[in-house]
Parts: C-alpha cells; sequence; structure tokens
C-alpha cells in the first residue's frame, strides 16, 4: 500500500492567483497600501499568516493580523464562486486512478485553513470526502517548509512516510515533504522548474505522471 499526498493550491486547485488579488485586494481596502504579485512569491505555501504579515512586515505596515486574514478569505470566496472549474489538466485522472486501484491512500496536506481549501476543491470539482486523510493548516502550528502536516498526513492514512509521495507547487512545499523523509513530485504550476530542483522529479502537468510511474519511484 502507498500513500499519495497532495498540497491544494497549486496542486488540486488553480488558486494562487485568486489568493494573490484577495491579499492585495485586503491591503489596498484595509491598509490603503499596494503590493505587487511578486512581493507575495516567497510565502507560496506557508500558509496565510506568513503569507500576509510577510509582505507587511518587508514594507514596515502594522496590521490586524486576524481582520486580515478574515477579509482576504471573504475576498478570496468572492473570487472563486464564479462556478468555473479552477482544476489542473490532470488532476482528476490521477485521482480517480488512484482511489480505483486499491493500491493507494490519498490525503491532502494544505497550509490553507480548512473552509478555504474546502471552498478551493469545491470549485475545482475535487472529491476530498473520498479522500482517506485531510490535513491543513489548522492542524499543526509550524508550517511549512516544517514536514509537520505531511507527517501527520502520513499518520492519518496509516502509511510510512517513506512509501508516501507528495505533490507539491512551491518551494516551500518540496522542502516540506523532502524534510518528513517522503518523496516529492513538484509541478510548474507556480514555480520555474529551476526553483524546484530538491524534488525528485519535475514535471509540467500531472497529466505527465501514471500511478505505475509513481509506483517505481517507491520501489526502485
Amino acid at each position: 500500500m502507498y500513500g499519495l499526498i497532495f498540497d491544494c493550491d497549486g496542486i488540486l486547485a488553480d488558486t494562487e492567483a485568486a489568493v494573490c488579488k484577495a491579499t492585495i485586494d485586503m491591503f489596498r481596502d484595509m491598509y490603503n497600501t499596494e503590493f505587487e504579485e511578486e512581493d507575495f512569491t516567497p510565502y507560496i505555501g506557508t500558509g496565510p499568516i506568513r503569507y500576509t504579515e510577510g509582505p507587511a512586515a518587508e514594507k514596515g505596515i502594522t496590521i490586524d493580523l486576524d481582520a486580515a486574514i478574515v477579509q482576504r478569505e471573504k475576498n478570496f470566496v468572492a473570487i472563486i464562486e464564479s462556478g468555473e472549474d479552477i482544476s489542473f489538466p490532470g488532476t482528476h485522472d490521477l485521482i480517480e486512478d488512484a482511489l480505483e486501484s486499491g493500491n493507494w491512500k490519498l490525503s491532502i496536506a494544505t497550509s490553507s485553513s480548512r473552509s478555504k481549501s474546502r471552498s478551493s476543491m469545491t470549485a475545482a470539482r475535487i472529491p476530498f470526502e473520498r479522500f482517506h486523510g485531510y490535513l491543513t493548516g489548522d492542524d499543526v502550528e509550524a508550517k511549512k517548509p516544517a514536514p509537520d502536516i505531511y507527517l501527520r498526513a502520513a499518520e492519518a492514512i496509516g502509511i510510512a512516510p517513506e512509501m508516501c509521495i507528495g505533490i507539491e507547487d512551491s518551494i516551500n512545499g518540496v522542502k516540506s515533504v523532502k524534510a518528513a523523509g517522503m518523496t516529492c513530485v513538484a509541478v510548474t504550476n507556480s514555480f520555474h522548474a529551476f526553483e524546484l530542483v530538491e524534488a525528485d522529479l519535475v514535471v509540467q502537468s500531472l497529466e505527465d505522471v501514471s500511478l505505475r510511474q509513481l509506483e517505481g519511484m517507491l520501489t526502485r
């Protein structure tokens, strides 16, 4: 039995642009301060607290963190509730193949909150209720790149970390997977391939990944 553990934003759901816009809009409305997309790039995958307070600190802005996160989540939900499917190509096929194989247990390991990640996966038509585990930033204190969330995800599905594959799109996410002692597949949805070199396999799309290939990575 193997474990397949997915990040959410940037892997299961194409949400990074929406997250960034929701945060930029929040800073503009609440603090009359303009940010650019690149201000948030170093914080992708680290969870809402670091994603929000990091750029604020760099600009020397004192913010009400709790209120800021609440507002950015409201902005985010409003953006993605357009009804458009925001999943990435190949994601549904890989999930269905794994669920039907009987050889894999699936989990989610996202730094996002449970409420935000549910909104993201609903918009992406991801059948998260069929997964065997579901870990979010609400469940761990140390966020990515710490390994905690991946270790908890492996524990939740009852699979040893060395028999799990973590699928990520961010530098911090890749570091988290590797620190947990897992094999990592990185998808270039958010970063360039040369920035994800710590992963065991880097692909442009999950369309380029098969279960047979993943099993081979764990048994070679």
